[in-house]
């Protein structure tokens, strides 16, 4: 197995994400093609600067604005939400992949029969009346109910929101659309193709399914191992047994190869279609540094562990933490500068005075600010604003 060191490691997995040098991914076109390469982007509906899945785009993307974002979602149709990473944005080709979840979704109903007839009362009202939300729904589905969606697993809800989630996870409806945190559903066959609406599941058999969902979660982060993680966390039926037969299998068939990092006990996988990455991270080749923050819930990040051992940088999210147990904010972002991270930084935006405020920067400790990183800070911080329509205040 390969040996390298740490320093080599970061810049693989920096030059994968696009996250060094000259910006790899440009406009609309880079947004699309970023999330092809890493399967999913995982959505959180928190806008304090930006919602996560913007803010991944916003730093792999040159040029990128929310408007792109919201164009391959709901115009295009090139991307489609859909529950993978948890609540995750998916390439609209990857649907049929997904197939197995929306059968057991649809054997769920058979709990609560009840719930048949107004399924069929909604797609009909969908028909004639457009995309919609559960405060559209006529009153018969306003009343208290106890289904558990088969997506949520949660009760107390309307029937109009149970019904419409249901739908939803069995992939009779899709999100036409949002404003601001509320969904407005419509029916599926009206924006998918139905060559890909209707496609039958590639991967039937279970071990080449959670081998597929393995592989991919591998080029989403760029270096996984085969341990416990939060990395696979939205892929079923992934316990101990299933994720060494899906590692082996994709060791055997040269689909993956294993690493071994100077200083970390355990082995490391990447795609052997990133190799080309390896071989520039290996080399000696100058990489042009960038700052850039990320996302909470990047894909960059989704195993903390990982990050602590490679970057040596430790990152909570510590926005459901209470004011009294932070160490730093509600809404903190990690900064990339070069090849590792060198602090955490807090901003805010004013959405009526379209101004943002940077409320607060902690650098790591003994990292020197230079003029060159100075620089290139302050033209990290001006694209954010820029992102979110506004000017620093």
């Amino acid at each position: 197995m390969q040996e390298i060191s740490k320093k080599q490691a970061r810049r693989f997995m920096l030059l994968k994400h696009g996250l060094i040098g000259d910006y790899r991914f440009n406009g609309k076109p880079g947004a699309l093609s970023f999330v092809r390469q890493v399967g999913c982007i995982q959505f959180d509906p928190v806008d304090v600067c930006g919602k996560n899945a913007e803010l991944v785009l916003q730093s792999r993307v040159k040029g990128f604005t929310k408007g792109m974002l919201n164009s391959l979602l709901y115009e295009d149709r090139a991307l489609v939400d859909c529950f993978d990473k948890q609540l995750a944005i998916i390439p609209t080709e990857d649907w049929s992949y997904f197939e197995r979840y929306r059968h057991i979704a649809r054997a769920h109903v058979d709990n609560y029969p009840e719930l048949h007839d107004l399924i069929e009362q909604a797609k009909k009202y969908i028909d004639i009346n457009g995309a919609c939300s559960s405060g559209d729904l006529p009153e018969e589905f306003n009343a208290e109910s106890n289904w558990r969606s088969a997506v949520h697993w949660s009760t107390g809800k309307n029937a109009a929101r149970a019904v419409l989630e249901q739908m939803y996870s069995e992939g009779d409806l899709i999100i036409h659309h949002k404003k601001g945190t509320r969904k407005y559903y419509d029916l599926a066959e009206k924006h998918i193709p139905s060559n890909v609406l209707y496609a039958v599941d590639p991967l039937p058999d279970k071990i080449n399914h959670l081998k597929w969902r393995v592989l991919r979660r591998i080029g989403a982060v760029g270096l996984l191992w085969n341990r416990p993680s939060d990395a696979w966390l939205g892929i079923w039926e992934i316990n101990t047994e299933n994720r060494n037969k899906s590692f082996s299998s994709l060791q055997e068939e040269g689909k993956i190869i294993g690493i071994k990092i100077d200083g970390i006990n355990f082995p490391l996988y990447y795609r052997t279609e990133d190799a080309p990455f390896m071989k520039t991270a290996l080399s000696d080749e100058k990489l042009k540094p960038r700052c850039e923050v990320l996302a909470p819930l990047d894909c960059f990040i989704w195993d903390r562990k990982i990050i602590k051992e490679i970057f040596e940088y430790n990152y909570t999210w510590e926005i459901y933490h209470p004011p009294s147990k932070r160490q730093y904010g509600h809404y903190v972002l990690p900064m990339l500068y070069g090849e590792g991270f060198v602090g955490r930084l807090e901003a805010s935006v004013d959405r009526k005075a379209k101004t943002m405020k940077v409320k607060n920067i902690w650098y790591e400790d003994g990292f020197k600010q230079t003029k060159a990183f100075k620089a290139a800070e302050k033209s990290c911080i001006i694209k954010l604003a820029k992102f979110n329509d506004s000017i620093l205040e």
